[in-house]
């Protein structure tokens, strides 16, 4: 029998060809990023992410059960605080905006799985990632480390359920495996951004952040976009250091490592389909360029594919409806 004239058979049948689907997604694999804003009775619209919102924290209520509601069960806290200054104090304060708002949210929403992002650039006044040296305003690595790992056991006394640390330090994650161990907080895992590019995807979110830096870029600490083999070493490198999950960011243009880092290592596998992706695909689905539903499903299908056990999207609302309605997953 001719086996090229099989796999034809199967594209007859829909119901057949969801039995052998390869790829499968479930609404327990994504993640919706949530911006939290000091104030009050505050929700702004974010221009460059249409439909995207920052909340004050008593206006979380809204899209905490719009998110429970459709299925998805964990989130990805970002704050922007009021006040920021050098050395983003705001970060690591026990009355910072994401540690009030992880407390609000698991003692109304316990059933929500908090991730907080740990990083510096929303904190401090000339949007890096880390603190200053004072000489030539690089990026003080080590000095870093002290006050990241300082912040992720605050946002885990505050109520946290897992820790991601989004900074690209070399250290970070064994800094914070260290302190959270040192703390009782040997359980808590920690997501990894293992491999972050260096990426022109990440505008909108330096608006909805307000974490666009001051001066410079981030080329000196984000991974040179060219590199394949840096991204397995830095992958590698924290799942040495204690990293629980492994992320690969952003999703679209870099899916090629996340197959490699995931048949390289054995802990699970996170993608970020970033600001940008998401802006893009709102803009021409504004103008009908595209069917708005369709790429989104595809895109999330390819990220999985790929070999991605977890998603994180601004679509993650959208994705949940669509896998109950069987148009995906």
């Amino acid at each position: 029998m001719d086996m090229l004239i099989r796999p034809r058979r199967l594209r007859s049948s829909e119901n057949l060809r969801k039995m052998v689907r390869e790829t499968r997604i479930d609404r327990s694999s994504l993640i919706y990023p949530l911006f939290v804003m000091d104030g009050k009775d505050k929700k702004e619209e974010i221009t460059s992410l249409p439909g995207q919102y920052r909340f004050s924290v008593d206006r979380v209520d809204e899209i905490a059960l719009k998110v429970l509601d459709a299925g998805v069960k964990s989130i990805l806290l970002f704050g922007i605080p009021e006040h920021k200054d050098e050395v983003g104090s705001e970060a690591y304060s026990d009355e910072g905006i994401v540690q009030r708002a992880i407390r609000y949210i698991k003692e109304k929403y316990p059933e929500l799985y908090i991730i907080s992002d740990v990083c510096m650039c929303e904190y401090t006044s000339h949007g890096h990632c880390g603190v200053l040296c004072s000489k030539d305003h690089s990026v003080d690595n080590d000095e870093s480390l002290k006050l990241l790992a300082k912040t992720a056991l605050s946002h885990v006394n505050a109520g946290a359920d897992m820790v991601a640390p989004s900074d690209m330090m070399d250290g970070r994650v064994g800094a914070i495996r260290k302190i959270l161990d040192d703390n009782d907080h040997s359980m808590t895992p920690i997501m990894s951004y293992a491999v972050k590019f260096a990426s022109a995807f990440y505008g909108p979110f330096r608006e909805a952040a307000g974490s666009a830096p001051a001066f410079g870029d981030r080329k000196g600490y984000q991974m040179d976009y060219h590199n394949r083999r840096e991204a397995i070493k830095e992958a590698l490198l924290d799942v040495n250091e204690g990293a629980d999950i492994l992320m690969v960011k952003p999703a679209m243009s870099y899916l090629d490592l996340v197959r490699e880092v995931k048949d390289l290592t054995d802990i699970p596998m996170a993608t970020y389909s970033v600001s940008g992706e998401y802006a893009m695909v709102k803009a021409a689905a504004a103008n009908n360029w595209i069917d708005e539903e369709r790429v989104v499903c595809e895109m999330a299908a390819s990220a999985f594919r790929a070999g991605a056990d977890l998603y994180i999207s601004y679509y993650a609302i959208e994705l949940a409806k669509y896998i109950r309605e069987g148009k995906i997953g």
